[in-house]
This record gives C-alpha cells, structure tokens and sequence, in this order.
C-alpha cells in the first residue's frame, strides 16, 4: 500500500493518525512517559509536575493535556498511547476512563452503553 491509500484515515472526526510527524512532535512528551518504567521516575514526577515537564522540554500543549490527564488531548499532542499508558495507570485511569473522554460521556454513562451494547 502507498501512504495515499491511507489518506482517508486523517479525516475520521475525533481521530487523531500516529504518523511519522506526530511522533517528531511528540518526541519529549513519549520519552517522558517512557522514564514511568522507572518507579522512582513516576515518584519524582508526582512530586513536582511541573518541573518534571520542564525536565523533558514539553511545549504548552502537552504541558495543558498532562494538567488535564487527558489521553485525548495528549494524542493530539503527539502521545503514542503505549507510551501514555503510563502515565493514565499513575492516576488509576483505566480503558473505560479512557473509553470515556473519546465519547465525550461520563464513565458511568460509558459503562452503561457497554452495558447495553452487549444485550
């Protein structure tokens, strides 16, 4: 397949495609996700965020998306999610929390259309 076959993949609303430019601008907020292999990484970051957000040069956008623990805003930002996994187990966010912030709901509300969807 050619990179133009995958085109139509860019213009799905709510989606955000993890190409080769969102890695390049994602980079620092990635490596920063990666060092939470390390529990005295994840330690060092609850402490102090904001100086751990230095520590890694995230711009503005990733520095707003972490503040806001949205994995959302963070992909947008350039996350890769196995890398904002990390960062999501942290805060106990679990996949429905996640499931939630794409639909827009509360995890409640996500739970129950599961739920329904699996009548």
């Amino acid at each position: 397949m050619t990179a133009s076959e995958f085109d139509h993949h860019t213009t799905i609303p709510g989606t955000t495609l993890f190409d080769g430019e969102q890695a390049m601008k994602g980079y620092q907020l990635n490596k920063m996700c990666y060092s939470f292999n390390v529990a005295s990484a994840r330690d060092e970051y609850l402490a102090d965020p904001e100086s751990y957000y230095d520590k890694f040069k995230l711009n503005e956008d990733q520095k707003r998306a972490c503040r806001n623990k949205n994995v959302l805003e963070m992909i947008a930002a350039g996350g890769n999610i196995y890398y904002l996994a990390k960062f999501a187990g942290m805060f106990k966010l679990d996949v429905q929390d996640v499931g939630a912030q794409q639909t827009g709901i509360t995890k409640e509300a996500f739970k129950e259309k599961l739920r329904k969807a699996g009548d």
